[in-house]
């Protein structure tokens, strides 16, 4: 295997973790859209993932990607939270 395929190899933690937030994003979307028990619940499940991906680029040291992932998760993390809030008022 060359370098060139090796950085790319190196790279999968990070796409994986950036892939979760995006699907993270579009679970707390649509939870906020349609705020069912359901829609929530796999939110959660979804912010769950996130989470696994994310300190896997975090045990990678890829410090750019850690960066980014962990601002994206914290943003999702904080929309999750408010429609928890909502929901239960």
């Amino acid at each position: 295997m060359n370098s060139h395929d090796s950085s790319l190899h190196s790279n999968s933690p990070s796409n994986s973790a950036l892939d979760s937030v995006e699907k993270l994003h579009r679970a707390v979307s649509s939870a906020m859209s349609h705020p069912t028990e359901q829609l929530i619940q796999q939110a959660e499940n979804s912010l769950s993932h996130t989470e696994q991906a994310v300190a896997q680029v975090i045990e990678q040291g890829n410090r750019n990607a850690v960066e980014l992932a962990e601002e994206l998760l914290g943003e999702e993390k904080e929309r999750l939270s408010k429609l928890r809030s909502a929901k239960s008022k």
